[in-house]
C-alpha cells in the first residue's frame, strides 16, 4: 500500500477547492469595442462626442459586473439591484485623478460599503442593442433613467461641427482635471474590437509595457530607482526615467509586473518619444496580451 496516497488526495481536493474558488472570481472577457487614437481627417459631424473617464471599465452582462479583463466586481447587493438583464458598458469612477482609489475598490472582495457609495458607474453604451449608435444614445438615456439610482449615469454625448469646437470641448475637459474625449461615429453598431468608429483624443499617448529590469539612481536619487527597463508587447525595450515620484522610486514596480506610461509620439526608430511613468498597471497585462512577450 502506498502510505503517500492520502496525501496526494488532500492535494488533489486542495487543488480542486483552489481552481473552484478562483472560477467565482472570473468571467469570460467580454468581447467590447476598442478606440483608436483620433488624428483628424475625419468628419466630425458624423460622430457623437463625450467625456473620456479614467476609471474601471466595468461590463455588465445582465448578471455581473465585470472588468474588461473578465474578473467579476465584487459589488455590494444595493449597487446593481434593479439592473436590466440585457448587457450595459460603462466606467466605475470616483473623481478625478482618482483612478488608483476606484481601480483598488472595484479589483477588492472586501471594499468598504462606504467607498461603493463614492462610486458612480457612467454608462456609456448598449452592447446587446442593434441599432446604430445613433439611437443608441436615446436608449442609454432611457435604460438609466428607467434604473433610476443615483450612482448610474448616462454619460453625456453632445455634437461638434468643426475642429475649433473640439478643441474647445477638449479645453474645458482638461481644465476640469479630465484625461481626454471619445469620439463615436453615430451610424456604427456595436461591434468588438478597435475601429475608427471608436476614437479617443487625449493631449498624450499612453500605452503599456512589462518592467524588465531596474537601474539604480544617482546624484540625488542615490539609493533609489533611477529607471526602469521595460518591453512593450511587441518586443521593443527601452527605459524610464521620469515621472515617478520619490516614493514610487523607494518602492518601484517589481520585475515582471505592467505600467502604464504617456508619451508624446515616437521617434524615427519607432520607441515612444518622452516617456513617462503614469502607473503600475493594476491586474497585469492588457487583456488583449495573451502572453508575456518574452516567452
Amino acid at each position: 500500500m502506498n502510505r503517500r496516497t492520502p496525501n496526494r488526495a488532500l492535494g488533489l481536493l486542495w487543488l480542486a477547492l483552489t481552481v473552484s474558488a478562483l472560477a467565482v472570481h472570473a468571467a469570460a472577457p467580454p468581447q467590447v469595442t476598442l478606440a483608436e487614437t483620433y488624428d483628424g481627417g475625419i468628419d466630425l459631424a458624423e460622430y457623437w462626442i463625450s467625456e473620456k473617464y479614467d476609471g474601471v471599465r466595468g461590463y455588465w452582462n445582465g448578471e455581473r459586473l465585470i472588468t474588461r479583463g473578465g474578473l467579476v466586481i465584487h459589488t455590494p447587493p444595493w449597487f446593481t439591484a434593479g439592473w436590466p438583464e440585457h448587457a450595459m458598458d460603462g466606467e466605475l469612477w470616483t473623481g478625478y485623478g482618482e483612478f488608483a482609489r476606484v481601480s483598488g475598490i472595484a479589483r477588492s472582495h472586501g471594499a468598504a460599503e462606504a467607498d461603493w457609495r463614492d462610486v458612480r458607474y457612467r454608462v456609456f453604451d448598449l452592447p446587446d442593442h442593434v441599432g446604430s449608435f445613433d439611437t443608441r444614445v436615446p436608449a442609454i438615456r432611457d435604460v438609466v433613467a428607467e434604473i433610476d439610482q443615483p450612482w448610474v449615469i448616462a454619460v453625456h454625448q453632445f455634437r461638434v461641427t468643426n475642429a475649433m469646437a473640439l478643441d474647445a470641448a477638449m479645453d474645458r475637459v482638461l481644465a476640469r482635471g479630465g484625461e481626454g474625449l471619445i469620439l463615436h461615429r453615430g451610424g456604427a453598431k456595436y461591434r468588438a474590437g478597435r475601429s475608427d468608429d471608436l476614437l479617443k483624443l487625449k493631449p498624450y499617448d499612453d500605452a503599456e509595457a512589462r518592467v524588465i529590469g531596474h537601474n539604480p539612481g544617482q546624484g540625488r536619487l542615490e539609493g533609489l530607482m533611477g529607471s526602469l527597463d521595460v518591453r512593450t508587447p511587441d518586443g521593443r525595450e527601452f527605459a524610464i526615467g521620469s515621472g515617478f515620484t520619490d516614493a514610487q522610486r523607494a518602492d518601484p514596480p517589481p520585475v515582471g509586473s505592467w505600467i502604464t506610461y504617456r508619451y508624446n509620439g515616437e521617434t524615427a526608430t519607432g520607441l515612444p518619444r518622452f516617456a513617462r511613468f503614469l502607473r503600475r498597471r493594476p491586474g497585469g497585462p492588457p487583456p488583449e496580451i495573451d502572453r508575456p512577450p518574452d516567452r
